[in-house]
């Protein structure tokens, strides 16, 4: 590498990048007030492009233009102009940092693309990957979702409320003829869909994958005909890449009708390795376990609503967005960035649906409305298969809840008409963001 005069060298201003070109990563970094910010943002830049920590001969500045990395912005937060406003001198400075990244380094290699972006920097104390811009010709080359939000209601006949869904309880140890009739008896009280827990892997010898589905999808026929409605069944494939779409190709050969996996434990990758595969021809959903180790460190790792944002490019067409405060106690604020990133309108990727779960209870249900409207699931185990008269009722206590919210009827009003709601709500109350700590021993 030629050397380097000053830090400007390898900076440049986002106006003056081709935005077809580039890929734009915000970080946010955390920095001692002795720091010379521009400095560390260029050898960020230069460490996950080009270069490396001391010069090389054939880094040469032909090179560095077409592939470097270039800092387009470092924001302090807050704003300082003066010395005298600055912190103490062994205090700690916050800023936005926003590097472009050319995007044929790695052309659309999600895993590629992360080692890029974040890779080595993120074992650095004290960054984390807020968002990525991606430009119209990045995100043209996937295929996105395949059914998203209008596909899925229109495969279940269900418009204008928030879905139903029902993980089945407890998450594994059973064997399938009990999973079944928890399954039919959920759906034949108004769940439109039936997940496997995420704990529950595909072979695990008491349920192994191929009897689990037949005997789910033939409880599931049971329940449609007794509601007149469909159901849609997702039976967890999670594995190693490479039994992946062996696990999708016997789930599909016996019946099922939807997949899921757990997307952080099998890579952004696998999953829309899955999604793009012309022979999956069903619904696929993205379970976010293990994603609390890339996300709930506010000093470290990708933010979950960047995260939810990949899933979607890679094809999720259901994404687990963990309800506000509830069993996790996550933020309202991240809850509502999660669910904008799978909705808003994101160049030609349909809308990923999601799937709000943790702790949801009939009780949150008008909570829930208020704060998104109808395109969501209401994803309730423990309140459909621990309600006091069974699963059956759990799941009509939820139905009831959703019907009445969508009115704008009150719930206690509501459950004058419905033993099942009332049950639900004097076992688990009306949900207020004050009350959680009554009803949820999971805490962050």
């Amino acid at each position: 590498m030629a050397e380097v005069s000053s830090p400007y060298e390898l900076c440049t201003l986002a106006e003056g990048l081709d935005p077809e070109e580039h890929v734009i990563v915000t970080y946010w970094v955390q920095a001692s007030t002795q720091t010379d910010m521009l400095a560390k943002a260029v050898a960020l830049a230069v460490e996950q492009s080009s270069g490396t920590w001391t010069d090389v001969p054939y880094e040469t500045e032909e090179l560095k233009t077409g592939y470097a990395a270039k800092v387009v912005g470092i924001y302090g937060a807050p704003d300082h102009e003066l010395i005298a406003t600055l912190p103490t001198d062994d205090g700690q400075r916050d800023y936005i940092l926003r590097v472009a990244f050319p995007w044929h380094n790695f052309g659309d290699n999600l895993p590629m693309m992360l080692s890029s972006v974040i890779g080595n920097v993120s074992s650095m104390p004290y960054l984390k990957v807020l968002d990525i811009d991606f430009p119209r010709a990045f995100a043209e080359r996937f295929q996105g979702p395949k059914f998203g939000i209008a596909g899925i209601r229109e495969y279940l006949g269900v418009f204008g409320r928030p879905l139903l869904n029902s993980m089945i309880k407890p998450c594994t140890g059973f064997p399938p003829e009990v999973g079944a009739e928890l399954l039919y008896q959920a759906a034949a009280g108004g769940a439109d869909w039936i997940k496997d827990d995420e704990l529950l892997a595909p072979d695990i010898a008491i349920c192994p994958l191929d009897e689990r589905v037949r005997q789910y999808m033939k409880a599931a026929s049971r329940a449609d005909k007794e509601k007149s409605g469909k159901t849609l069944y997702t039976v967890n494939i999670t594995a190693a890449p490479g039994k992946l779409k062996e696990n999708a190709r016997r789930a599909l050969d016996a019946g099922a009708n939807a997949l899921m996996v757990n997307v952080a434990a099998i890579g952004l990758g696998a999953l829309r390795d899955l999604a793009e595969a012309p022979n999956i021809t069903v619904p696929l959903m993205a379970h976010t376990c293990f994603q609390g180790t890339m996300s709930s460190s506010p000093h470290s790792g990708v933010a979950s609503a960047l995260a939810a944002k990949l899933a979607r490019l890679a094809g999720a067409d259901l994404y687990l967005n963990v309800a506000p405060s509830a069993k996790f106690n996550a933020l309202r604020e991240k809850f509502l960035q999660i669910h904008h990133a799978l909705i808003r309108p994101f160049y030609h990727l349909k809308p990923t649906f999601p799937l709000v779960g943790g702790g949801v209870h009939p009780g949150m249900v008008p909570y829930l409305i208020e704060l998104v409207g109808t395109d969501f699931v209401a994803g309730a185990g423990g309140a459909v298969h621990g309600h006091p008269q069974g699963s059956r009722a759990g799941a009509k206590a939820m139905r009831d809840a959703i019907d009445a919210a969508c009115r704008g009827e009150d719930l206690f009003e509501a459950a004058k008409k419905s033993e099942e709601l009332q049950m639900a709500l004097d076992k688990w109350g009306i949900y207020s963001e004050t009350d959680f700590a009554r009803l949820y021993t999971i805490d962050s």
